[in-house]
């Protein structure tokens, strides 16, 4: 039995006994008298197991309406960072009207197959806003990578050379690290020399602190993770599912 399940059954077996007890008796109850409702609880939910599985979803439910709301209000809290950052690179239309924030690492295959999705989201969507921020936390290669991305960054202000880069290192074969990183950036048409100097700069060290708090605050697990409006959006969940949060964040449905 898992530890969910079990965490289910002794929660029914807690209000059965309390519903069946008064405080002060159970105070007093024996061993005999406890073992008696043991094997009552026990015999009443093998004669009715789906007890456990609603037990179960209502849990979940309300677990994921509690994570929700913890998931808003860390929104709202840093809006500012999130939506607005000088620290991060926007792709798509810098003025849409649904923002669309990707934390990604250069080395997570998740992210890489969730790549064809923000690009197909764009393509569609010309109101959309999206930022990508840098999540490196698969080992020292993504984080070398993640440096050498402010870097490109911080000599393409309007995204076009990042975003070239960003799907040559994401789509490359092998573990991205900073020599790959370099790779992609030289063949993106940036300047390599410019990018050796800056990897060393306060502007790469404090982008990737900021993004990494960010991360922290939101309480995301792992990559590719997403904030589109003011929900936050737990891995590669695909396009359809992707594109009902963005109609969502916009018009209040699933489909406008």
């Amino acid at each position: 039995m898992g530890f969910r399940l079990r965490l289910t059954v002794a929660a029914a077996a807690l209000l059965l006994a309390l519903g069946a007890i008064s405080p002060l008796r159970a105070q007093s109850i024996s061993d005999a008298q406890r073992g008696e409702i043991e094997k009552i609880i026990r015999d009443y939910l093998i004669k009715h197991p789906e007890v456990l599985q609603e037990a179960i979803a209502e849990l979940e439910k309300k677990q994921a309406t509690a994570e929700a709301e913890r998931h808003k209000s860390a929104v709202k809290d840093n809006a500012e960072a999130l939506f607005n950052s000088p620290r991060h690179v926007v792709v798509g239309n810098p003025q849409g009207d649904v923002t669309f924030v990707e934390f990604f690492d250069y080395n997570c295959g998740y992210c890489k197959r969730a790549l064809e999705d923000m690009n197909a989201l764009m393509k569609s969507d010309p109101k959309l806003k999206v930022v990508l921020k840098e999540f490196p936390v698969l080992g020292p290669g993504s984080v070398e990578a993640a440096r050498v991305g402010i870097a490109v960054r911080m000599q393409d202000k309007t995204g076009k050379k990042y975003l070239d880069f960003h799907q040559k290192l994401m789509l490359g074969r092998g573990q991205a690290d900073r020599a790959r990183a370099i790779a992609a950036a030289k063949e993106a048409g940036l300047d390599v020399a410019r990018i050796e100097r800056d990897l060393n700069s306060d502007e790469v060290r404090v982008s990737l602190e900021e993004s990494m708090k960010l991360a922290e605050k939101l309480g995301l697990n792992g990559p590719p993770s997403y904030v589109i409006g003011n929900d936050v959006v737990i891995g590669a969940v695909g396009l359809a599912a992707l594109k009902e949060k963005v109609n969502t964040a916009r018009c209040g449905k699933a489909t406008c």
